[in-house]
C-alpha cells in the first residue's frame, strides 16, 4: 500500500515537472518569437547576407580610400592656392571643398544602403522651404558673405570698421566676419551688416594719410606761421614725399584761424607718424613763436564770510565791483 501510494507522488512529481518543462518552453518560444518580431531580427538575418556583408565591407574600404584622397587633395590645394590666392580665399575655398567631400559622402553611404535617394531630394526640398522661411537672416549672411568674398573689400589681417565697430580681421566666414578690437575683445560682425552697411577698410591701401588741425591767434602773422609749418613734415622721419604734404589755412574759427597739416605714410607707420606730427607741431610754435589759442574762464572767489545767497542766486562781497573781483584765477581748460 504504501509502495503504491509512494509510485503515485512519484508521478504527479514528474507529470507537474513535464508540465513546467512545457510552459517554461512555450514562454520562452513566445519571447523569442515578440523579441525577434520588435528587434526585427528576421529582417536584418535576411538583409546581412553574405553577399551584403561583403558588399558593406568594400563600401566602408571606399570610405576610407575616399577620406585619404580628401586629405591629400586638400592639403595639395591649400599648398596651391597659398602661393597664389589670398588668406582669405584659400580658407573659403577649403570650407567649400570640406563641406562637399561630406555630402558626397553621406549621398554614397545613404545608397550603399539601398535607401532611396530621390525620396529623401523631394523632402529634402520641403524642409528646406520650411527652413528657408525660419532662417531668413541665416541665408541672407551666406549671400552677403558670396558678395564679401567675390568683392575682396577686405582680407585677413586688415584693419576694418563696421557701425563703430572696429578692429583686424580673424576670419571671414560664411555667417559672418570676426575681428578682435584694439583691447583685445572678439567683435562677430555678421556679414548682411556689411554689404548694407557702410564698411571702411583702413588697411586696403598701403599709404595713409595723417590730418593734424592746429588753431593760431587772429594777431598771428600768417605768412611766417605757414612758413614754419611748413617745416613739419621735414621734421617726421615716418613722412613719405609721395604724395606730397599739404599744409593750408581752412576755416575761419569762433577764437582762431584753423589750419591743417596733412601728410602721407605708410600704413604699418600711422601712429608714430601722427605722434611725431604732433611734437613736430608743437616745437615749430615755440620756437617761431606764434599762439595757439585755447578757451580761457575767469573764476571769481566769494568772501567766505558773507552770508549764504538765497537759493538760485550767486553770493557776491558788496565791497567788490564788478569786473574787479578780489582774487582772480585763469584756468585752462
Amino acid at each position: 500500500m504504501e509502495e503504491e501510494s509512494g509510485n503515485a507522488v512519484a508521478e504527479t512529481v514528474q507529470a507537474a515537472a513535464e508540465v513546467a518543462a512545457d510552459t517554461i518552453q512555450t514562454v520562452t518560444k513566445g519571447v523569442t518569437s515578440e523579441t525577434a518580431s520588435l528587434l526585427h531580427l528576421d529582417d536584418i538575418k535576411k538583409y546581412f547576407t553574405f553577399k551584403q556583408v561583403s558588399h558593406i565591407v568594400m563600401g566602408l574600404i571606399a570610405i576610407v580610400i575616399f577620406y585619404i584622397a580628401y586629405r591629400i587633395i586638400k592639403k595639395i590645394l591649400k599648398q596651391h592656392l597659398s602661393k597664389v590666392a589670398k588668406p582669405h580665399t584659400v580658407l573659403i575655398v577649403n570650407k567649400t571643398f570640406s563641406y562637399t567631400f561630406r555630402i558626397l559622402i553621406v549621398m554614397y553611404v545613404l545608397n550603399l544602403f539601398g535607401i532611396n535617394l530621390s525620396a529623401i531630394w523631394g523632402a529634402a526640398g520641403v524642409a528646406g522651404l520650411a527652413i528657408g522661411f525660419a532662417a531668413q537672416t541665416s541665408v541672407s549672411n551666406i549671400i552677403s558673405g558670396m558678395f564679401v568674398v567675390g568683392e575682396k573689400a577686405l582680407k585677413l589681417g586688415d584693419h576694418i570698421s563696421v557701425s563703430g565697430d572696429a578692429g583686424i580681421v580673424d576670419s571671414i566666414g560664411l555667417l559672418s566676419v570676426k575681428i578682435h578690437t584694439f583691447d583685445n575683445q572678439m567683435v562677430r560682425i555678421p556679414n548682411s551688416s556689411i554689404i548694407n552697411g557702410t564698411l571702411i577698410n583702413y588697411s586696403h591701401f598701403d599709404v595713409r594719410r595723417v590730418v593734424m588741425e592746429v588753431g593760431v591767434s587772429y594777431d598771428s602773422d600768417v605768412d611766417k606761421v605757414l612758413e614754419a609749418l611748413q617745416q613739419v613734415p621735414s621734421m617726421c622721419p615716418t613722412v613719405i614725399s609721395d604724395p606730397a604734404p599739404k599744409i593750408y589755412y581752412d576755416t575761419f574759427g569762433a577764437s582762431s584761424l584753423n589750419m591743417k597739416v596733412c601728410v602721407w605714410c605708410k600704413n604699418a607707420d600711422f601712429i608714430a607718424t601722427k605722434n611725431d606730427v604732433f611734437k613736430a607741431i608743437v616745437k615749430v610754435s615755440r620756437e617761431t613763436p606764434f599762439e595757439i589759442p585755447y578757451t580761457k574762464l575767469d573764476v571769481k572767489i566769494v568772501n567766505g564770510e558773507q552770508n549764504a545767497a538765497p537759493s538760485g542766486t550767486t553770493a557776491v562781497a558788496p565791497s567788490e565791483a564788478v569786473g574787479a573781483p578780489s582774487e582772480a584765477a585763469q584756468i585752462d581748460s
